[in-house]
């Protein structure tokens, strides 16, 4: 596993594995996240056979903004463009209708995907330096506990790794289902924020 800087070289040779179709492990505003191209059928793979993870379980994407989600996403509600207006960037994830771009394994089967713009501007960056949006789960094998440091790190199977120290206590991101209007996992924002949003 290769060690980056979060620098501009670190995160264009980090943009360059992900766009190859490997797996980078970076720094979240919550725990460092696995990357990997969510349009690569290889890529995901590869993903999932690093974390142990479930075929069951989504996995959610990150981007730089809204537009760069515009293959992923096959609808945004009003409800959920004035969630992005109040909460993004930040620690909101929501769950819209996916494209046809985005494979099930990304959903569980499903026909929704959770996206996020997130508060780590370093995320954002990497995003930015992708040209696009990144998977974003918890740089871990499944049933274990997320990474907020990568001292010690070992997963077999990830290319390169964004290192930037221990990464502070944080809560989890909020994630609102948008057609259901119901707060799935409530994190940093409450659902009493998400009302107030959504009556304005």
């Amino acid at each position: 596993m290769i060690r980056l800087g979060a620098d501009g070289r670190g995160l264009d040779e980090a943009a360059r594995i992900l766009r190859g179709g490997g797996v980078v492990v970076y720094p979240t505003e919550t725990v460092y996240g696995l990357g990997a191209d969510p349009f690569s059928p290889r890529a995901i793979e590869k993903l999932f056979a690093i974390k142990g993870r479930s075929a069951h379980n989504a996995v959610l994407l990150i981007a730089a903004n809204r537009e760069q989600l515009r293959e992923a996403v096959a609808e945004w509600p009003e409800d959920a463009l004035q969630l992005v207006q109040a909460f993004w960037p930040g620690p909101l994830s929501l769950v819209l209708p996916k494209t046809a771009r985005i494979s099930e394994a990304l959903t569980g089967g499903g026909d929704a995907i959770c996206v996020r713009c997130p508060g780590s501007e370093i995320a954002r960056a990497l995003c930015e330096a992708v040209g696009g949006p990144i998977t974003s789960t918890s740089a871990n094998r499944s049933g274990e506990a997320p990474a907020s440091t990568l001292a010690g790190f070992a997963l077999d199977g990830v290319d390169a790794a964004i290192d930037v120290g221990a990464l502070p206590p944080s809560a989890p991101s909020t994630v609102y289902h948008v057609a259901a209007r119901r707060v799935l996992r409530e994190g940093v924002i409450s659902a009493r924020a998400i009302e107030g949003a959504l009556a304005t």
